[in-house]
């Protein structure tokens, strides 16, 4: 069984991902954020996640994005609300995190290059998203490239693989496969802009992807929201 290294945010799609890497036959070293991100509701999701899930280890990098700024994610900037269909997918938002896939990815590989792990599996949708520059195959194409290039590993032919197995389904097509796998939705949160007490606002972006997904799957969402 060989090693992989996961970005596990806590949400639906890393949750998939997870559970899609378990079932392919690797061991799973799951790796989250605390980035300076408001919806830190996810890092407990995170940690329920990967406990249900089994993973080998978990770990939690401590990032200060906020220096950054610029995002509604890190910033005091209001998370939008409401937006329509077109909106999310024609108009990067304002939640973007600048580079953030970027990052998260160049930790994972240098935990990938230390443990002999050569694949990398992160949960990245051009679907069903908000238009994330970092979430279309051309970056992870880009990505893979810089890996082997960037590396002792790679250049000395060990390469890594970049797994996106999200990549070309809908939010609906995630939900159907990730029940098959046995993954416990209400265990995820997804939420942008969550209450203080954990439950979604369900207007965010992606509360409304996720929110489809479910109906189009004619179940309910495990998960809480809002009144």
């Amino acid at each position: 069984m060989r090693p992989a290294i996961v970005l596990l945010s806590g949400g639906l799609d890393s949750a998939t991902v997870a559970a899609i890497a378990r079932r392919d036959g690797f061991v799973v070293h799951a790796i989250s954020f605390r980035y300076g991100q408001r919806h830190m509701a996810e890092l407990a999701a995170a940690a329920r996640v990967a406990r249900h899930l089994g993973v080998a280890s978990h770990r939690i990098i401590d990032l200060d994005l906020r220096a950054m700024g610029g995002s509604a994610l890190t910033d005091d900037i209001d998370v939008p609300k409401g937006r329509s269909p077109h909106e999310m997918s024609e108009v990067i938002p304002i939640t973007y995190v600048p580079a953030r896939n970027t990052i998260f990815l160049a930790y994972a590989l240098g935990f990938a290059e230390v443990s002999d792990a050569k694949d990398i599996f992160l949960g990245v949708n051009a679907v069903d998203y908000s238009g994330y520059p970092d979430c279309r195959p051309e970056f992870v194409s880009a990505f893979e490239q810089l890996a082997n290039l960037a590396t002792k590993a790679g250049v000395e032919g060990s390469r890594f693989t970049i797994h996106a197995p999200l990549l070309n389904l809908s939010k609906a097509d995630i939900i159907q496969l990730g029940r098959s796998l046995g993954v416990d939705y209400g265990l995820t949160s997804s939420c942008y802009d969550p209450a203080p007490s954990g439950e979604a606002c369900g207007r965010c972006d992606s509360c409304q992807l996720r929110l489809q997904g479910f109906e189009e799957n004619k179940i309910a969402d495990p998960i809480r929201y809002a009144a």
